[in-house]
């Protein structure tokens, strides 16, 4: 799968190690193709920036999905909901991995680096990339009124 990631200057918070190389390099591990979309330091950077070029990633078709990261996930998620097409989901639980990807077929997770272990975050990407949208009608529905 080609997977788009984003994160502003959270991705690389001290300690080491930083967050945003060490998911790139699990991703590729489980063979995903990743699409760096920066940023690549920890100078302060503007996180609505970083959730655009992951959207636009997806949207242009050559990524299927995104993962971001910012301080708790919040903020790069509401810049990249305003993107037509776009489901992204803050994740600090397994359950809201798997939910998100089940119920609301997410194409976008978002994750917190100051509120999440690196270990938490590897393992709530996989759940999320493991996990099937159920196509059930009443989440079909409701996801199709997103937009």
């Amino acid at each position: 799968m080609r997977i788009a990631v984003g994160s502003d200057h959270a991705g690389y918070d001290d300690p080491p190690p930083y967050y945003k190389p060490e998911i790139i390099k699990h991703l590729q591990e489980k063979g995903h193709e990743v699409i760096d979309c920066g940023t690549n330091g920890p100078e302060s950077v503007d996180y609505p920036d970083f959730a655009d070029a992951v959207c636009e990633a997806i949207q242009r078709g050559e990524a299927e999905r995104g993962v971001l990261l910012c301080g708790t996930g919040i903020g790069i998620s509401m810049a990249a909901n305003r993107h037509k097409g776009i489901r992204a989901a803050v994740c600090a639980t397994p359950d809201m991995a798997r939910l998100s990807r089940e119920h609301n077929d997410a194409n976008v997770i978002a994750l917190g680096r100051r509120v999440l272990t690196l270990d938490q975050c590897k393992a709530f990407i996989d759940i999320w990339l493991e996990t099937p949208f159920s196509d059930g009608e009443r989440h079909k529905r409701r996801v199709d009124k997103i937009g």
